[in-house]
């Protein structure tokens, strides 16, 4: 019987270190999603898509769009400083990091007509698909 009690005793040993590891892999996870930043994807009528990157805190200058084969990739380096000058006291906060986010395009992008737009800390990238992909109307005789 000893061993069969040993055996509970490891499983259950097992089961919690898993189950804690479960809890810090979900952590990390919510810690990292917390810094990435914020995208929405549109459609613009049928020949344009428009993806939208909230970038507070963030200068133009510090921005920097490249596509890679299908990927757009968005990086950015935040820097914000907060400086407190008192008689008695001096505060300063600091938050210095690397902001980036891919996006894997779809076929028929025109990737020499990509256009950027930089505005009240969001970044606005146009996507046009190529010409003998965009929708065509034909007239009917």
């Amino acid at each position: 019987m000893d061993i069969v009690n040993k055996t509970k005793e490891i499983g259950q040993a097992v089961e919690e270190k898993v189950e804690h590891g479960l809890e810090v892999a979900k952590e990390t996870f919510a810690n990292v999603a917390a810094h990435l930043p914020f995208a929405n994807l549109a459609r613009k009528g049928s020949d344009q898509f428009v993806i939208e990157v909230d970038l507070p805190g963030v200068e133009k200058k510090d921005i920097e769009v490249q596509i890679e084969e299908n990927i757009l990739v968005v990086k950015a380096t935040r820097k914000m400083k907060k400086e407190v000058k008192k008689e008695d006291y001096y505060l300063m906060e600091s938050n210095f990091g690397l902001i980036s986010r891919s996006f894997v395009l779809p076929e028929g992008i025109d990737t020499s007509k990509v256009e950027a737009h930089f505005e009240n800390g969001r970044l606005r990238v146009v996507l046009e698909k190529e010409e003998a992909r965009k929708a065509k109307s034909i007239a009917v005789s």
